[in-house]
């Protein structure tokens, strides 16, 4: 029988724990506070708390008791440790001494682990969010942790899962929003470049040729009695520069939305741009579907910036390029056989990958980049499309 007092003291432990997990969106702020609610609470001489990052691969302790001040810079990959463990397995662990003899324990010097004798590690998961990371608890005292201790650590786990769920939920949205800002200010610099390039090819090139063709044209039209010949020449002259300034219109047009999307349609301007693509091996599978203006105009230029990206630097002998509908969706994928490169966390990601990205989803999209040294690059976008797309 559980006694009064007991009880007691851990509903305040709980109520304490919502009451701090309630005070701010941040993670790190969250974690740190609620270890060491959970330390005083449980009499135990140190608390970790290490989430889960959003790709699912690995741990960071986020929080823990003072003195340890290394919330950050512990990251374990699942699986390794007790705490890896926890982790995959989804349930808890407790090891009351001689961690040294488990085969699931791995000494950490940051956490100086040498120092404690017995812990207890449960996941910290909820049903709405999943698993987000694990919370251990150390004594340098030998310590038999209980089921009720365990239960009560795991409860615990389940309220910090919900508190570290809404606080990445707003760091994402929050990333979002600067990330859409960030590329609102990168469409206005684009469209005032974009402007004074249209300006320039317009004043230097078009403007000039047209006021030579008028010259021509005028002297034409005053000998073309008196010197018929020299008319005619005059004449052919003209001809050649409308001809020119019509190629120079065209260039200037299909740098704002390629002419080839128009007269060919998605498929056939991702062929036509693949046959532009020297020293390749090219593989084709292109359905035949219409897609609305916008995101025909940013699948083109997503392929268009890939397959540069494969020329640069991929070092590739083959290339397969493939677009589709199904179900409701449209997907582009751009595969090569290149060296590939390293997609992990704290990789730097070039400004045509960030590009690319920003284009999926300004129409709503997503793209996924799947590469590893050695073994090629995948580059594949997903529109969801939701009836928009007809088939020719």
């Amino acid at each position: 029988m559980i006694a009064a007092g007991e009880l007691e003291r851990e509903n305040a432990l709980l109520l304490a724990i919502i009451q701090a997990t309630s005070e701010g969106p941040g993670v790190e702020p969250v974690a740190a506070a609620v270890a060491r609610l959970i330390a005083d609470a449980t009499t135990t001489d140190a608390c970790f708390v290490h989430v889960l990052d959003d790709a699912g691969r690995s741990l960071t302790l986020a929080g823990a008791t003072p003195p340890f001040d290394v919330a950050g810079q512990v990251r374990l990959p699942l699986g390794t440790g007790v705490t890896g463990w926890v982790a995959s397995h989804r349930t808890p662990a407790v090891i009351v001494e001689h961690k040294e003899a488990d085969p699931r324990y791995q000494p950490i010097p940051a956490l100086r682990g040498s120092e404690f004798t017995s812990m207890a590690s449960v996941p910290m998961e909820s049903d709405l969010a999943g698993l987000v990371g694990v919370l251990n608890v150390h004594t340098r005292l030998r310590r038999q942790f209980t089921e009720r201790d365990v239960r009560l650590l795991t409860m615990i786990g389940r309220l910090v899962a919900g508190a570290v769920h809404q606080a990445r939920l707003h760091r994402q949205l929050a990333g979002r929003e600067r990330a859409h800002e960030r590329f609102v200010e990168q469409v206005v610099a684009a469209q005032e470049a974009e402007r004074r390039r249209l300006a320039g090819d317009i004043h230097d090139g078009i403007s000039q040729r047209l006021v030579s063709l008028g010259y021509h044209l005028d002297a034409a039209d005053r000998t073309v009695t008196d010197d018929p010949g020299y008319a005619a020449a005059q004449i052919v002259l003209a001809r050649q520069l409308a001809d020119l300034t019509l190629d120079e219109a065209r260039a200037a047009i299909g740098g704002l939305r390629p002419p080839v999307l128009d007269d060919l349609g998605l498929a056939g301007g991702l062929a036509s741009l693949a046959r532009t693509t020297p020293d390749l091996e090219m593989v084709l599978d292109l359905a035949d579907h219409r897609l609305p203006e916008h995101i025909e105009v940013a699948l083109y230029r997503i392929a268009q910036e890939a397959l540069q990206n494969v020329q640069k630097h991929a070092g590739a002998t083959s290339t397969r390029l493939t677009f589709g509908v199904e179900d409701g969706t449209g997907r582009l994928e751009i595969r090569d056989d290149g060296v590939g490169f390293d997609t992990g966390p704290g990789q730097a990601q070039g400004y045509g990958l960030v590009g690319m990205a920003e284009r999926a989803e300004l129409i709503g999209g997503s793209l996924r980049i799947r590469s590893r040294p050695g073994s090629g690059t995948s580059v594949q976008v997903a529109v969801p499309l939701g009836g928009a797309a007809t088939g020719c």
